[in-house]
């Protein structure tokens, strides 16, 4: 995990998605960095969603926000079926609670086999293509920015962390005990994880949910909507 050391009695843990480095949340650092120690999931080293999660927990302090976006989302919930007297409020962003099957790991597998073939920039490629608004595909510094965390998370990475979102956990089980503060964001046009799902998750969470439905983004909302996800977020952690 990467850390700025502050005095701050509630740290953050932000968890990136797939093919995602600390870049992801880059928008949102200078907003909340200011008086708060953040921690960035390490989740390019495991191959199951488990091993990502006694990880986070070793490195983690021993109370702290959590916030996980797409992938992140899955480890958060994890996180939140293991030990979820250590966290004090949870934000998933583009996310489901869905368990994998056969129709959605179909398109992973052929994804796995490309980048074992040598072909990870097609996969990348293909991935763009998914990740952002239909308007935002032409956004040449957007594709440079996902492209380049893609380029350091690696093939070898990439085929992790497939393997871990292949074999994830049904978390609507757990979505009903959750009772800190919760923000659940999704983009309005998010192609992978829809609002529906998104909406589910708040739902079955109640009271403490929050539900927030970003206009014109994608997949990619900590990047796509900083000026809207960046105000929620420091909402969210009061």
């Amino acid at each position: 995990m990467l850390a700025t050391q502050t005095r701050n009695p509630e740290p953050l843990v932000l968890i990136p998605g797939l093919s995602c480095t600390p870049a992801l949340y880059a928008p949102q650092w200078p907003a909340l960095a200011p008086g708060r120690q953040i921690l960035v999931a390490e989740t390019t080293a495991d191959d199951t969603i488990a091993a990502m999660v006694e990880r986070l927990l070793a490195a983690a302090p021993e109370r702290f926000a959590l916030c996980g976006l797409s992938m992140g989302g899955y480890i958060a919930f994890e996180v939140m079926r293991r030990a979820p007297e250590r966290v004090t409020r949870l934000a998933v962003l583009d996310t489901t609670a869905k368990p994998p099957t056969p129709e959605t790991n179909a398109p992973r597998e052929q994804m796995i086999a490309l980048a074992q073939k040598g072909a990870f920039d097609n996969v990348v490629t293909l991935l763009w293509q998914k990740l952002v608004a239909p308007d935002r595909l032409a956004d040449e510094a957007l594709r440079l920015e996902v492209r380049a965390m893609a380029e350091a998370v690696g093939p070898n990475g990439f085929i992790r962390q497939q393997r871990a979102i292949m074999g994830r956990c049904d978390a609507r089980p757990v979505l009903a005990a959750i009772s800190v503060p919760t923000l659940v964001v999704v983009g309005a046009e998010d192609a992978i994880t829809p609002p529906d799902e998104a909406r589910e998750i708040a739902a079955r969470i109640g009271a403490q949910a929050r539900y927030l439905e970003v206009p014109g983004c994608g997949h990619l909302s900590t990047l796509e909507a900083p000026d809207i996800v960046t105000p929620a977020l420091l909402d969210w952690l009061g």
